[in-house]
């Protein structure tokens, strides 16, 4: 059976759905030797010769999911020109795996690896609305008008940023900690909206995508999952 050529990328690990037609639209995927630039052009696993910069991509890659606790002082980025210290490098493993979604370089907790682009996408793509669990430590404690601004949706440079929800979840002296909930990706979402409350992000911890936990992983460890482990098993 043919696939869009988009799709057999994203099928065999490559990167996700829409990396992948960056991918072909720059010029960088050539099939059978010449050089496609349309996402939608039609290849035949087994029969068609697929290559990436050089590199044949193998239709009958096996796919492989790892959830890693990202330490604070680890980037998610696959390279960083400023050599800081790359989240990838934790994970012994041998082949081509990329991150799904992104924590920043002063967050930690759960990240997902993974060389199945369908999956990604599914992960990624606000249509599925695979939730996102924080554990957030704000400056000072958010009194009952901020909680409510938090849960209406703040406006920040002209977009709405709005978490689907919000919890008290205990506080040290001066500072309060939450459990936030958010099924959208935007850059940076959490830390925009406690500088918009005038609280800011002191810590940031995510515990769960989907119905996949952190759980007892440590910093800087990993383990092997199915997919039907995050998404349940009628996903």
């Amino acid at each position: 059976m043919s696939l869009r050529l988009s799709k057999f990328l994203a099928n065999n690990g490559v990167a996700s759905r829409r990396k992948s037609e960056e991918l072909i639209r720059s010029g960088r995927v050539k099939v059978n030797g010449v050089t496609v630039l349309e996402p939608q052009h039609k290849v035949m696993p087994g029969t068609d010769t697929v290559v990436l910069d050089d590199q044949v991509i193998d239709s009958n890659l096996k796919y492989i999911n790892i959830a890693l606790y990202k330490p604070v002082g680890y980037i998610s980025d696959m390279a960083d020109p400023r050599g800081r210290r790359i989240a990838r490098e934790l994970i012994d493993l041998e082949g081509k795996i990329f991150p799904v979604g992104r924590l920043d370089y002063n967050s930690e907790g759960l990240m997902i690896f993974t060389n199945d682009g369908d999956f990604a996408n599914t992960v990624m793509h606000p249509s599925h609305g695979v939730e996102k669990e924080y554990l957030v430590k704000l400056k000072g404690v958010l009194n009952s008008d901020e909680l409510r601004k938090v849960r209406e949706g703040v406006r920040i440079e002209g977009d709405t940023y709005k978490v689907k929800s919000i919890e008290y979840a205990g506080s040290s002296i001066k500072n309060a900690w939450y459990s936030v909930i958010v099924d959208e990706g935007k850059n940076r979402m959490i830390r925009k909206i406690g500088n918009a409350v005038n609280h800011p992000v002191l810590k940031l911890k995510r515990v769960r995508i989907g119905n996949l936990r952190l759980g007892d992983l440590k910093p800087g460890k990993y383990r092997l999952f199915h997919k039907r482990e995050l998404l349940g098993a009628s996903r």
